[in-house]
């Protein structure tokens, strides 16, 4: 195990969340299913995304502890089809759209999808190139690398 693990509280729906983030996630492993009742659904899974480790909770029907934006999970994309592919895989299936990159899945889990090319438009080290991406950034929902890197430049 390792030292730190985030642990997502699913209420009764947590075999439909093993399947949907290990078949969006590429590289996606499960590495554990616990079950209370062999007939049931899982109780517990710890599943791998991108290399880090997931622990699932079937937190059950009785107490509800849905997730909020005050924590998010960043996915840093190589380009735009990368980024295009999250966003739909979590907006089209169920999702919301929020802006500047933030959505959220159809549990309600808030992710941000972001570019690489963000380090070198909205946080790059031309002052003003920067300020425009960003101004940019803040029009946009699901983000567009070729966007930002005009505004960057001043097109």
């Amino acid at each position: 195990m390792t030292k730190i693990m985030p642990c997502l509280w699913f209420d009764e729906r947590i075999d439909e969340a093993i399947t949907f983030y290990t078949s969006t996630f590429k590289s996606a492993k499960v590495l554990e299913i616990t079950h209370q009742d062999p007939d049931g659904p899982a109780f517990t899974a710890i599943i791998e995304l991108e290399g880090h480790k997931f622990m699932l909770l079937n937190g059950g029907p009785d107490w509800r502890y849905p997730f909020t934006e005050a924590v998010s999970f960043m996915i840093d994309c190589a380009d735009q089809a990368e980024i295009d592919y999250f966003w739909s895989s979590f907006v089209d299936n169920g999702g919301e759209e929020s802006m500047c990159g933030w959505c959220k899945d159809r549990f309600g889990l808030s992710w941000q999808v972001v570019p690489r090319q963000m380090y070198d438009t909205v946080l790059g080290p031309d002052k003003a190139g920067a300020q425009r991406a960003t101004q940019a950034m803040l029009q946009m929902r699901k983000l567009d690398v070729a966007a930002l890197q005009k505004a960057y430049a001043g097109g």
